[in-house]
């Protein structure tokens, strides 16, 4: 049977909600006329506020929020009931819905732990989110002091103003909390919801949760410290003396001591960042140029034209380089703001360190050609420029170095094994040896061969150290390099053998053909160089020292964008469909 919808008999509802079932003559079109003309959603809501003294939501979630705020040598913290957790990710939707995250943007997230055995089997649901630690490694790191730590509540937030993107606080968090935003440039992170909090509202996690798994709570920060010496946090979780996590996990039961993540065994290439691997690369192999450069002065009297192209081509190339860090940043535009971190930042003192380095270069570059110019015509420069020629790039060199170092410090203070001092110290050197000699052949070489220079014994000399040198280092680059597969033969499946198995599974075909690379272009063809290298073959001996420099580079890019995607390090419980 149809019924018309203007006529139909609805009870009347005054504005403030209540129902009159006495008068059943109002039509829908008459209760929608005078609805329009009386208080508007907003204005009700309003007075429904107006009347209450607190919250209507209260009820739920009074008791997950402390009374009072923190005092002397406390702060907030996150209490999480592993008891209570379901999984349900009711705190993940409202976290993405409050806080208005993009899609894949997620600022909390839920895992799996599980173990125990057969007949007494173990699982738990794990909701994590930003620790707000007390020794924070994203402010520790950040080269533009985007982060802060509230002295009152301890909560670690980060100043979306003054991000540029440059994505570090992703690598320095063992807990990979941080979350980068591409469509806006800059990284954002849970700062536990603070506003609400100031209004004595839960955040939007502790409100959504059905099972009241989630509280906020009062910890000590003393007791946060002891219990990270302890190594008392969750199982196969980032060590928490990193950073002294101050979230709770509580349980009434003990959990075996099998009990590990659901993805603990599962490694997945992580990001190459393609823009660092550029930049790694490249200013590597313009301090190892200029390095040469200073070597060979020493060595032969007759190269001084060469070596002025050789103090050029280490300044381009090192600008090239510095252009390329750029493209990693997601608000470019602000990137002078990196030498605000200097006092903690690595990132901040490698910047400063190559920004330093290029203008070094620069004036050496200047100084190198004034110096072998005609001195009738500048007279006064050409002598200013011989007398400090060569202290110009001892030091261009010193801090080019001290800048390579810098470079290996930034993922060595990661806290990542993969990454660490003697891996990435090692690698960086190498790489500035070895790219810096194959680039010295190859410039020497186009110059004896471009002008009435010709090929000097010396050259020849020279050139044949050089291919042996080349040889010895790219064997022994790789052999250290290698020392990574020794780790598959062990049982337990620590961080370095994860890596070690990305480089035999997932990356095998990159693996094959870096090693190939090197093989081929820094054996092989340096060898034939030697072999070559004459007067009577001069156009063949510069092909050879083009192909050892553009091959043996490819190997090296190569080798750093694993040095990015291979990094496997310990993370917060997975699993989680």
């Amino acid at each position: 049977m149809t019924t018309n919808s203007a006529s139909m008999r609805l009870p009347v509802v005054d504005s403030h909600g209540s129902c009159d079932h006495t008068d059943g003559t109002e039509t829908l079109v008459q209760r929608l006329l005078r609805e329009q003309s009386d208080l508007s959603a907003v204005e009700r809501f309003s007075q429904l506020h107006d009347a209450c003294d607190t919250s209507v939501q209260e009820r739920y979630y009074r008791n997950l929020i402390p009374a009072t705020p923190p005092g002397p040598g406390q702060q907030y913290a996150f209490e999480v009931d592993l008891d209570r957790c379901s999984g349900c990710k009711a705190c993940v939707t409202a976290c993405h819905s409050l806080n208005g995250l993009g899609e894949g943007e997620t600022w909390r997230s839920v895992g799996l732990l599980h173990g125990g055995v057969a007949d007494a089997p173990v699982q738990k649901t794990v909701t994590t989110a930003c620790h707000h630690c007390l020794e924070p490694a994203c402010l520790d790191g950040c080269p533009v002091n985007a982060y802060e730590k509230d002295p009152v509540t301890g909560i670690v937030k980060h100043l979306d103003d003054q991000c540029i993107g440059c994505q570090y606080c992703v690598f320095t968090c063992p807990y990979e909390v941080p979350q980068y935003r591409k469509s806006l440039g800059i990284v954002r992170k849970c700062d536990m919801c603070s506003d609400r909090l100031l209004a004595d509202e839960a955040p939007a996690c502790v409100q959504a949760c059905p099972s009241e798994a989630i509280a906020i709570g009062i910890v000590d920060q003393d007791a946060s410290i002891d219990a990270a010496q302890a190594d008392a946090f969750l199982p196969g979780a980032p060590p928490p003396a990193l950073t002294i996590p101050t979230t709770t996990y509580k349980s009434t039961s003990p959990m075996p001591h099998n009990v590990l993540p659901a993805d603990f065994n599962r490694v997945r290439p992580a990001h190459q960042h393609m823009p660092l691997v550029w930049m790694l690369v490249l200013t590597q192999l313009s301090v190892g140029t200029v390095a040469l450069a200073q070597l060979l002065r020493a060595l032969d009297a007759t190269a001084e034209l060469a070596i002025a192209f050789q103090a050029v081509v280490s300044l381009v190339v090192g600008v090239v380089a510095l252009g390329a860090s750029t493209m990693h940043l997601g608000r470019p535009q602000y990137a002078w703001r990196a030498f605000l971190g200097l006092r903690t930042s690595w990132l901040s003192r490698e910047i400063l360190a190559f920004g330093a380095f290029a203008a070094l270069a620069a004036a050496h570059a200047g100084a190198t050609w004034l110096a072998h110019s005609d001195p009738e015509s500048l007279p006064t420069l050409t002598g200013l420029a011989e007398r400090w020629d060569e202290p110009l790039g001892l030091m261009t060199v010193a801090v080019g170095l001290f800048a390579v170092f810098c470079s290996a410090m930034i993922y060595h203070a990661t806290g990542r094994r993969w990454w660490s001092i003697g891996r990435s110290g090692f690698t960086f050197l190498m790489t500035s040896l070895v790219l810096g000699l194959a680039a010295t052949v190859v410039i020497h070489w186009t110059v004896a061969v471009a002008t009435p220079m010709g090929i000097s014994p010396q050259l020849v000399a020279i050139t044949q150290t050089a291919g042996w040198m080349l040889i010895v280092l790219v064997v022994f680059k790789l052999t250290g390099e290698s020392l990574v597969f020794l780790t598959l033969r062990h049982k337990t499946n620590h961080e370095i053998k994860r890596s070690a198995l990305l480089l035999k599974g997932d990356l095998a075909r990159r693996t094959f053909f870096r090693y190939a690379l090197a093989f081929v272009a820094g054996v092989l063809i340096p060898w034939s160089v030697i072999v070559l290298a004459d007067a009577k073959f001069p156009i063949a001996t510069l092909v050879g020292a083009w192909l050892a420099l553009l091959g043996v580079a490819a190997g090296e890019l190569l080798e750093r964008m694993s040095f990015f995607s291979a990094m496997s390090a310990p993370r917060m419980p997975g699993g989680m469909p």
